[in-house]
């Protein structure tokens, strides 16, 4: 079936299932009917002993008693889910959703109730007067008391985890783990990041069949693809990129031959929305997002908007320690150039991380000193090749509080550094550089 599917449907296909949430308690449901005829099938006289034998009656009320409870409880964590769904979208950021729904504990939570239900639903068939799966019976019973452990865990998670800052914790780490994993791809197939290539022959394009944002693309396929055929592949969109179908997918240049439309559209994965796979900026947009968020007037929460400064802290000065041409070219097998895609530079992170919230939290004492304080530290920790960038939006910081100060005792302690916004280690306002 994979020889059959193309690179891309395979890859929309995978996302499908991550996301999922009922292809795990599927297999759940399953696993229970299977251990429940394997358990009929072990019981014997001889286990378990007779302090753990049941009567029919007790038997099935037992079962009876699982089986509603699994069902009350898979509504109650449902309710939950809605309930999450309803805060991560009102007061977070609609885009964090899509990486709430690939939650491992939720769906093995699921898993396990069903996975119990079906076990007992199951083992109530077998019950006769004088035939009791007294095995299956005790093994609901476990079942049951790690479906309740399971639960609490749950509950657990989700009390602490849907907290603004420890999302963003999750999301940055995840933002950094993606960054740092495309770089080290692209370095294994770039040496010369930034090297010319000079196009010979005639430039034909290819044209996307379908529509949606660049989700992933097969950088070992497409670079096989243009080895193939003799040419060099240019991919004009960065990932999360929207494209509209019959606009330039890629750029063939030179060549023996055209690759198949049809094969270059499978090695690049479109879909209705951005993935994080190989988008760290995605990450980074979900960070905004749930800053500027605390930064409307409905919520006002400088506080939280601080706090989602420190994890963007951390991922700018992740970023801004490795190269970042934003144009890489990547070689083959034979150490040609064959594919050539972009990047995004280092003004483009940074722009992404502080324009919105400057401009929506310009009124916030907090929010201009701990953007004035994350300028000097990205001063501090970042090679000076990054360093012009970074004083060009601390000019248009300290343009924003004067616009939004004009007071100069105020507008002074809005220009004043402060890791935490207000209250931390202030330093006196300088020039930065």
């Amino acid at each position: 079936m994979r020889d059959m599917m193309s690179w891309a449907a395979v890859f929309r296909l995978r996302q499908y299932a991550k996301a999922s949430l009922w292809i795990t308690p599927l297999f759940g449901l399953v696993l229970g009917v299977v251990l429940a005829e394997l358990a009929i099938s072990a019981d014997s006289s001889h286990w378990p002993p007779s302090g753990w034998r049941y009567s029919a009656t007790t038997a099935s009320g037992v079962l009876s008693a699982i089986v509603g409870a699994m069902i009350a409880l898979l509504g109650f964590v449902v309710t939950i889910g809605v309930l999450v769904i309803q805060q991560a979208t009102g007061t977070l950021s609609p885009r964090y959703m899509r990486l709430w729904y690939r939650d491992r504990l939720q769906k093995t939570v699921l898993a396990t109730f069903i996975g119990t239900f079906a076990f007992a639903f199951s083992l109530l068939r077998s019950i006769e007067s004088n035939s009791v799966p007294d095995l299956g019976v005790t093994l609901a019973g476990a079942a049951v008391a790690v479906s309740l452990l399971l639960l609490l865990i749950y509950l657990n998670r989700f009390t602490h985890n849907l907290r603004p800052v420890a999302i963003a914790d999750l999301v940055g780490r995840m933002g950094e783990d993606v960054f740092l994993h495309g770089a080290r791809t692209i370095r294994a197939s770039a040496p010369d990041h930034g090297a010319a290539v000079q196009p010979r022959g005639p430039v034909t394009v290819v044209r996307a069949t379908g529509s949606g944002a660049v989700q992933a693309l097969h950088i070992t396929g497409l670079s096989a693809v243009a080895a193939r055929h003799g040419c060099v592949l240019s991919v004009p969109h960065v990932i999360g990129d929207y494209v509209h179908r019959g606009a330039v997918l890629v750029e063939v240049h030179g060549g023996t031959s055209i690759p198949e439309s049809a094969r270059v559209n499978g090695l690049i994965a479109l879909g209705p929305e951005r993935t994080i796979e190989q988008d760290p900026a995605f990450a980074l947009r979900v960070l905004v997002d749930i800053a500027i968020r605390a930064l409307s007037p409905a919520v006002n929460d400088p506080t939280t908007a601080v706090q989602v400064l420190n994890h963007i802290e951390s991922f700018l000065t992740v970023i801004g320690r490795s190269p970042l041409p934003g144009r890489y070219v990547l070689t083959g097998d034979d150490g040609r150039p064959r594919l050539v895609l972009r990047g995004r530079a280092w003004e483009d992170y940074l722009q992404l991380a502080v324009c919105e919230i400057r401009d929506y939290g310009a009124t916030s004492v907090q929010v201009c000193r701990r953007l004035r304080a994350l300028f000097d530290a990205l001063l501090d920790s970042l090679p000076p090749a990054h360093h012009p960038a970074v004083l060009a939006e601390a000019d248009l910081l300290r343009e924003s509080v004067e616009r939004a100060f004009p007071d100069e005792a105020r507008r002074a302690v809005a220009r004043t550094a402060d890791s935490q916004g207000v209250g931390g280690r202030s330093r006196a306002d300088r020039q930065p550089g």
